[in-house]
């Protein structure tokens, strides 16, 4: 069997191959078959495999012969049996630069010869698992086939292998690309190829060449097939950093991947363990009360909990790259939202860091104010200490995520002895701390401050918006996720186990606290009480203290005192060591996530401008432009030194991407699309969509106008990017259920019956090549456009094999052309033995359900007097058909003709001539064209053109059911046609002319159709003109058969073998017919020569009677030297109504 060679990773394959006469000498030289296996040219020691001529001679034993080619062949056997046979040599890819034609040291491990690598590869058990050393592996092959062994027997079938799925030939491993169908399953005298995957070629050799090659001594020619244009298929990715990855693979060596622990769980501690743990969750017990402080701090964990589960969720369906919650939302959502939620994530964390560091900033102002120590002033003092710590932390971070990884496990340990040190100071009360409303752990200090006690205005809810910015940061660990090792492991422990960790942190230092201090106290030694006070019910009255002075203010106690903890504390310094750490981790993470993100998003290329932020360095790609841009960022905000109104919306920024991440996974949840398989398996779309809901309930009840903001902003975004329409194909949940509602109400369309009212004009076009035919394409789209099915039909004659191979090519690249020339229409290639054949399955088979084509679209065949007149009999048969099926006909004709496939086959004009197509106003043609292209040129472009105040002409002279008539209306509610004006001719008698002209007006009334005028010809049966009449009979004259002049016999055998003549007796029995062809001819010409479009009544020729020559002369006839004309008939069923 013949089919594609699949090969372990490695550089490309080469094929080498010699002259029986040379292998004749190699194996006289006995050389114990080490010369059998060297090309003839040098040969890159990476490669994979190389295929020689095999002539059995002298020097090689018979048993080493069986126990490589499988055929106990012996040693004497001629070369002229091996003329039909060759060897494959297959190197161990890991091998050091020694000549792959000798063979290496697995000679010894012949023995057991099992086939690995997908069935591809002959390999000996022994060479699984060694390393460093170099394997041969020798067998034959018979004729031109590489026989290969798959369990025991000889295909070229691949097994399951892990590197056939990947998308890129990244550092993970090299794509491999198994046997294509047709490498399989076609006959064997056709082109065989080997697949080089590394390189997306083919080598193929052409049997011909093959064996002259043999017979003559010359080298095997070899033939390089280049892939699809676009190189992936059946949605591969393919942006443009895989692409690079696909030429390059970088060394391993050197790069940093963090576990899960050091990735994720550090990360997320030390971002949500914020400064509102150390100066707010106290301030937040005073006044929400221990029991609804527990209550806030659960609904955060809710909502982070539930982001957490679906960010598992999302993290292991799949390999995941960098770009963190940008990466996991537009895998997930597609391009717009995750463009959207891209660049506002990456802009608040780049303003996170601002805030950080100024949070950073003024807490040293403050030591500095209480020491004396100030520089300039407070607000000075905060720039320049800020700016000072962020160049430092820039510096960590360009050092590599190696040392910001260690700086942030110091931090860590910092945070957490200033936590432990917190705790133990909750155990030792000492009296000089019970002033300032310390006493210990004391049930009474627990019980009063179990309830709430809003003080200046607050609320449950503003309480709640000032603590939730604490919890966020559960995506530090997913942001870097292209630095992790295992993202699908490590995201989902990581970031679930820190929420846990930091909950029950917070909960238990807000119940600690609520237990140890009271709400107020005055800090003065002398409030101790030496008698019971009888009024007096507070706690710290039972403790011996009076505080009742603080009705007014006091500067200790919860309420009072954010500096709670570094007094309860056991060292107090170590406090503020933990919340510069808070602060510093924090804001190193910040500094880190937003440039990762960043560049993520510049690697797909959604904001084709930030293209330059893609670029990485080093081992790591380390985003240095990102970390510039983020620190000029960050650096801005910090000398503004003033984020109350900007932090509330980095807040809302942070919640935004928590929706679309928990609305991610209910929505690929709901598409049901079988690519969503989540490894983890605790999640449940209803709960991610409440995590949703939540989220932005949370926005509003934070700050309502940063809310708005943030859904304006992302509004914004995800238009301008729906309207760039990235070319990108991620197998988004987005493009999921856009199917699955396109196929359920395809589905419930088709249970319902057609009604008069929702007739559509749905129409076939017979376009060939789309981009051939533009004139064509541009009229029908015209009034299809967001009312009608348009399908472009085009028929492929010619040798089956290569027509199936331009059909699966054509289809992608010519609906790919159609989408980006805004044609709202589908492509439908067929392969056929001729176009009528062809126009036939496409007619029988085209549309879905319902949305089915009913309406046959054709351009005039100008040259058909110069063509095989088979070909027009194949062109009329085709209208015969179409009103067999019921279909109705549209025939168009433009007097320059339509067809320019002639000139897009000149390869040096073809790109100036589609951006004339489609860019009209261009100037940009490279060569001049003659007149008659020229003029074609420009008619093929005046439907793309505003057609200004003109007429459209109707010339409604049969009743058809109304298609005549739906079509100019269609026409003119468009753009580009709407300042045109409908005429309607109709036939009548000269006796009757007001009386007919008012019954259609009546009629064009009741249809609620518009006009300009209407006209009733009266003169349509007087005879032609003489010269048009004798014009016409030289027309038609090469094809009469003139059977009066002819032999009975004679007549009638011609009429048999060219049945598309014109007999005398059928030329007088359409005599009248055709003079009113000719006669509507004159008419045209006289009323409608400077209409922009004449639509008129299609003649019908009746089928048997009427040859196809005389119909194409009545056509020709009618429609010759006029503006564009369609000739339209329907299938005679009522397309209008005037029935509400």
């Amino acid at each position: 069997m013949e089919g594609k060679q699949q090969l372990p990773p490695a550089g490309p394959a080469v094929l080498g191959a010699a002259s029986d006469e040379r292998r004749s000498e190699d194996s006289k030289d006995g050389a114990g078959g080490g010369a059998l296996g060297r090309p003839l040219g040098p040969t890159p020691s990476q490669s994979r495999f190389q295929v020689d001529l095999v002539a059995e001679g002298a020097g090689r034993p018979a048993e080493e012969l069986r126990k490589a080619s499988g055929e106990g062949s012996a040693a004497g056997k001629g070369s002229e049996e091996a003329k039909g046979r060759f060897r494959v040599n297959f190197v161990d890819p890991s091998a050091g630069d020694e000549s792959p034609g000798e063979p290496g040291g697995g000679s010894s491990e012949g023995g057991n010869v099992s086939f690995q690598n997908g069935g591809d590869t002959v390999m000996s058990e022994g060479s699984l698992h060694s390393g460093g050393h170099h394997h041969h592996y020798y067998y034959d092959t018979h004729t031109n086939t590489y026989y290969l062994r798959t369990f025991g027997h000889n295909t070229m079938d691949a097994v399951p292998r892990i590197d056939y799925y990947r998308h890129t030939a990244a550092d993970l491993g090299e794509k491999l690309i198994r046997p294509s169908l047709a490498e399989l399953h076609d006959e064997l005298d056709k082109v065989s190829c080997l697949e080089c995957s590394c390189q997306k070629k083919r080598h193929c050799d052409l049997p011909e060449e093959w064996n002259q090659g043999r017979k003559e001594g010359v080298p095997v020619q070899r033939w390089f097939v280049e892939p699809f244009e676009d190189g992936y298929a059946n949605g591969d990715e393919g942006t443009p950093a895989g692409e690079a990855t696909a030429s390059y693979t970088p060394d391993s060596k050197g790069v940093v991947k963090f576990g899960w622990i050091k990735g994720v769980l550090v990360r997320c501690m030390l971002n949500i363990w914020g400064v509102m743990l150390f100066i707010r969750l106290s301030w937040i017990v005073g006044q929400a009360g221990i029991g609804l402080s527990v209550v806030v701090i659960g609904m955060a964990t809710v909502v982070t909990t539930i982001t957490g589960l679906s960010t598992s969720a999302i993290a292991t369906n799949g390999f995941v790259r960098g770009g963190g919650a940008y990466y996991l939302i537009s895998r997930s959502l597609g391009p717009e939202f995750g463009g959207a939620i891209g660049l506002i994530f990456a802009f608040a964390n780049a303003v996170a860091v601002a805030m950080y560091v100024v949070g950073f900033a003024e807490t040293v102002v403050e030591l500095l104010k209480e020491n004396g120590a100030l520089m300039v002033d407070e607000m000075n003092d905060i720039r320049i200490i800020g700016a000072i710590t962020v160049v430092i932390l820039l510096g960590i971070s360009v050092a590599g995520m190696e040392w910001e990884s260690k700086a942030q496990i110091v931090l860590l340990v910092i945070l957490i002895l200033a936590i432990g040190d917190f705790v133990i100071g909750t155990f030792i009360p000492l009296d000089s701390k019970k002033p300032k409303g310390f006493f210990g752990y004391k049930a009474e200090i627990f019980m009063e401050n179990f309830g709430p006690d809003f003080r200046h205005e607050e609320t449950f809810f503003s309480v709640f918006a000032i603590f939730f910015p604490a919890a966020t940061g559960i995506l530090a660990g997913a942001n870097i996720s292209g630095d992790l090792a295992d993202p699908q492991s490590a995201i989902p422990k990581g970031t679930l186990l820190a929420i846990l960790i930091t909950t029950l942190v917070y909960v238990g230092i807000a119940v600690s606290v609520g237990s140890c201090v009271v709400r107020d106290a005055t800090g003065n030694v002398n409030d101790t009480i030496v008698t019971e006070l009888m009024n007096c019910t507070a706690a710290a009255c039972k403790l011996n203290y009076d505080f009742s002075s603080c009705q007014t203010e006091c500067p200790y106690g919860l309420m009072n005192n954010f500096q709670v903890m570094s007094m309860v504390s056991g060292f107090a310094p170590l406090i503020s060591a933990g919340i510069f750490s808070a602060t510093l981790s924090s804001a190193l993470a910040s500094l880190v996530s937003a440039p990762k993100i960043f560049q993520a998003l510049c690697k797909d290329n959604i904001y084709p401008g930030f293209q330059m932020f893609a670029k990485g360095y080093g081992k790591n790609n380390e985003p240095l432009r990102g970390y510039l841009l983020t620190f000029l960022i960050a650096l801005g905000f910090i000398l503004i030194a003033e984020l109350n109104v900007i932090a509330p919306i980095i807040s809302n920024f942070f919640l935004a991407s928590y929706a679309l991440i928990n609305f991610s996974v209910f929505h690929a949840s709901l598409a049901k699309s079988p690519g969503w398989r989540p490894a983890f398996k605790y999640y449940n779309m209803w709960i991610s969509l409440l995590g949703a809901i939540l989220c932005c309930i949370v926005m509003f009840v934070i700050n309502w106008w940063a809310a708005l903001l943030t859904y304006v902003i992302v509004l914004g975004l995800y238009i301008y990017v729906t309207y760039k329409k990235p070319d990108v194909n991620w197998g988004s949940s987005t493009q999921a259920l856009t199917y699955l509602n396109a196929l359920q109400h395809s589905i419930r369309l088709s249970g319902v019956e057609d009604h008069v009212k929702n007739f559509r004009p749905q129409c076939l076009i017979m376009t060939g090549v789309p981009s051939a035919r533009p004139a064509l394409l541009h009229l029908v789209h015209a009034f299809t456009k967001n009312v009608g099915l348009m399908i472009c039909g085009h028929v492929h004659m010619g040798p089956r094999r290569q027509a199936m191979k331009e059909l699966s090519a054509d289809l992608a690249k010519y609906q790919r052309w159609l989408i980006k020339n805004k044609m709202k229409a589908f492509y439908a290639p067929v392969h056929a033995e001729d176009l009528r054949d062809g126009g036939q399955y496409l007619m029988q088979a085209a549309g879905l359900g319902r949305m089915r084509p009913n309406t046959l679209v054709v351009g005039f065949k100008k040259n058909w007097r110069q063509s095989d007149m088979r070909d027009v009999e194949t062109y009329i048969n085709l209208f015969h058909d179409a009103f067999d099926i019921q279909y109705g006909v549209v025939v168009i004709r433009l007097k320059e003709g339509l067809d320019i496939s002639h000139l897009q086959g000149q390869a040096k004009c073809l790109t100036s001539i589609l951006s004339y197509f489609f860019f009209p106003d261009s100037k940009s043609q490279s060569s001049p064209l003659n007149l008659t292209d020229q003029r074609l040129l420009d008619a093929s472009t005046q439907f793309q053109k505003k057609q200004g105040k003109s007429n459209i002409d109707v010339w409604w002279l049969f009743d058809d059911g109304g298609l005549t008539l739906l079509i100019p209306y269609l026409l003119t509610t468009k753009k580009k046609w709407k300042d045109c004006r409908i005429r309607v001719f109709i036939g009548g008698k000269i006796n009757r002319i007001d009386h007919d002209r008012r019954a259609m007006a009546t009629l064009l009334s009741k249809f609620r159709i518009d006009f300009s005028d209407i006209m009733v010809l009266g003169d349509i049966n007087t005879k032609p003109k003489k010269e048009n009449i004798a014009a016409f009979e030289e027309m038609i004259e090469p094809f009469r058969l003139h059977e009066d002049d002819k032999e009975q016999e004679v007549a009638d055998k011609m009429k048999e073998d060219e049945p598309w003549r014109i007999t005398d007796n059928e030329l007088e029995l359409y005599k009248t017919k055709t003079y009113r062809q000719i006669r509507l001819n004159e008419l045209l010409q006289e009323h409608s020569s400077t209409a922009n479009i004449i639509v008129m009544s299609l003649p019908v020729a009746r089928k048997g009677a009427v040859s196809s020559a005389l119909y194409m002369a009545w056509l020709e006839a009618l429609s010759k030297d006029l503006p564009p004309i369609l000739l339209v008939r329907g299938n005679h069923q009522s397309v209008l109504t005037f029935y509400s």
